[in-house]
């Protein structure tokens, strides 16, 4: 699947996938703005200003006008935010293309944000932050980045806090879009069944209003962990939801394949060791997960689980043992070899859509990395070798680098600490 990339004039980043036959195009739009470029008293300002620019613009003066509009178009839609980006985009038939672009260009450029709708919005924003307090699956995350970055904007829930929440102003959210939203931080990315040079004029001509200020630097991730770790939030549930991280690298970093087959081996898949351990072998969880998480400055490689209370001890030792399994003994070339063909089989299945496609390429792009092809990205999982794995299972799985969270009804972690050793 190719690509093009192209900068404007005003230092706008666009990114064309063109998709021949395929019925869709996704307009998407990445911004380099996320709870990371916060300070403490604005935690969640990124969040809710991607809310807000779903509450009118000045061709579009309310919020229903933007849905109905998008709705008509027969659009799946939406916006997100995470600690580094936040993106809008909206996915429809190909016919809408100059449509979609229009309606996503205009909030993203020309939001309002109405007093009255932003004061309304807190109440759906703390709603937000309350619902997922209450899935400890969900939750549970939170708590393992407020353990790992502990009062650094990474350990901040990027939904903020209802204090934060309901201290938002108009002003200051419009002080904080200045100085992120601006053209050198954002980046465009159109998919699907499109002309390029079409696109490029279109584009160019929706965003050519973009300011393009200086861009407001994100606060540096900084650790100093020097021994195990562990963070306990009581709660009366049946389950106790844990979620276990050992420190590793960034996403630039070239062991970044050897760690995707790593955490693969012990968690990715329904094959995976821990899921054959805990699930088909124990009968001791429901889910069970690993995965290496990557950001542009940390990464963490995490495992999480929900076990039942009374067997937490008898959980967490299995879940250790595989660790030390997998830094003992090398990986074999069976295991290594159907690993290696799940990631990329998993990964083209994952990119058949423009929506998909649209990700993949933004996100390379608004971290900055060069944008690799799918075949670019699985030639590095094919080179991954047992000793790849062995190397960066030694240096990575260590207990200084050792961090445990749990949600549920435990008030001691006196015997949990005596487990935490590889």
């Amino acid at each position: 699947m190719n690509f093009t990339k192209t900068i404007l004039k005003n230092g706008l980043r666009l990114v064309i996938v063109p998709m021949k036959d395929n019925p869709t195009v996704t307009v998407m739009v990445l911004v380099e703005a996320g709870s990371k470029y916060e300070q403490k008293k604005i935690s969640g300002i990124s969040h809710f200003l991607e809310h807000m620019c779903f509450k009118g613009t000045t061709k579009r003066p309310k919020a229903v006008d933007i849905v109905k509009e998008l709705d008509s178009y027969g659009c799946q839609y939406n916006a997100f935010t995470s600690q580094e980006m936040t993106g809008y985009y909206a996915k429809s038939d190909q016919r809408h293309f100059g449509k979609i672009l229009d309606v996503v260009s205009d909030i993203y450029l020309h939001s309002t944000f109405p007093k009255a709708e932003l004061e309304k919005e807190k109440g759906v924003i703390v709603e937000e932050i309350r619902m997922y307090q209450d899935m400890p699956p969900r939750h549970i995350h939170d708590v393992l980045m407020g353990l790992l970055y502990d009062g650094q904007p990474a350990g901040w829930d990027v939904a903020g806090t209802e204090e934060t929440v309901r201290s938002t102003t108009r002003e200051r959210m419009l002080a904080y879009r200045s100085k992120h939203y601006v053209s050198g931080a954002t980046t465009v990315v159109v998919a699907g069944n499109v002309d390029e040079k079409d696109v490029a004029e279109r584009v160019g001509k929706a965003f050519a209003e973009m300011p393009s200020g200086k861009k407001h630097p994100k606060t540096a991730v900084t650790e100093a962990q020097k021994k195990p770790a562990i963070a306990m939030k009581f709660k009366e549930t049946d389950q106790v939801h844990l979620a276990l991280a050992l420190r590793t690298f960034d996403l630039y970093h070239e062991d970044m394949p050897a760690m995707r087959v790593a955490s693969t081996v012990l968690g990715g898949s329904m094959s995976s060791r821990l899921f054959q351990k805990m699930r088909d072998e124990l009968g001791i969880c429901y889910y069970i997960s690993a995965a290496h998480e990557t950001f542009t400055d940390h990464g963490f490689l995490e495992i999480t689980a929900g076990v039942p209370a009374k067997r937490l001890t008898e959980a967490l030792s299995a879940i250790m043992e595989e660790l030390r399994l997998l830094k003992r003994e090398p990986v074999s070339a069976e295991e290594l070899a159907r690993v290696k063909e799940y990631l990329i089989g998993n990964m083209h299945l994952g990119l058949e859509s423009s929506d998909s496609l649209a990700e993949f390429y933004g996100y390379q792009e608004i971290v900055r990395k060069p944008l690799q092809l799918p075949s670019a990205v699985a030639e590095k999982i094919r080179k991954v070798t047992s000793e790849d794995v062995a190397r960066v299972v030694k240096k990575y799985v260590v207990e200084s680098g050792l961090n445990l969270a749990f949600i549920g009804p435990v008030k001691s972690k006196k015997e949990l600490e005596t487990l935490l050793q590889v």
